[in-house]
């Protein structure tokens, strides 16, 4: 099951990369061709930058490649390892914690507000949805995690 999610983010990220990177392309290749560039180039970039971090954020909770400092690890007891460890994942899961909790309240203030984009008018609550999704996805499965980690140690 964890595979199979992980599959899933991580495909969905794959994809608004590739996404981005051929609205990129095709800008270069407009805008040197035929001087006549994508239009919401900028816009559809930065929409799909958004899909792809944090998209990919809960694939890397669920296959546990966060990036770790092991520095102590070869210094210290097992016992203690574990408690760093789970101290680690503690900080991991108050930092997407606080990041939801600040981000909330201006998705929704953009979806009550009904702001859009410039050139290409796209609700900016299409910028929200992947950060909220990927935040409280990544928030779940750290938590779930966590509870798994302290269960086995």
């Amino acid at each position: 099951m964890t595979q199979a999610l992980a599959r899933f983010f991580g495909y969905a990220a794959a994809l608004a990369l590739g996404a981005m990177m051929l609205v990129v392309v095709a800008d270069v290749v407009m805008r040197t061709a035929f001087r006549l560039p994508v239009r919401g180039q900028y816009e559809i970039v930065e929409l799909m930058l958004g899909y792809t971090l944090f998209l990919a954020l809960p694939a890397v909770f669920l296959l546990g490649a966060n990036l770790m400092v092991d520095v102590a690890d070869h210094f210290v007891p097992p016992r203690v390892r574990r408690a760093l460890d789970v101290f680690g994942a503690l900080a991991s899961l108050a930092a997407l914690c606080v990041m939801l909790w600040q981000m909330l309240p201006q998705a929704l203030y953009m979806m009550n507000f009904g702001d859009m984009t410039f050139d290409l008018q796209i609700p900016k609550t299409w910028y929200a949805a992947p950060a909220l999704i990927g935040i409280f996805c990544s928030a779940l499965v750290a938590l779930v995690l966590l509870v798994r980690d302290i269960r086995n140690k």
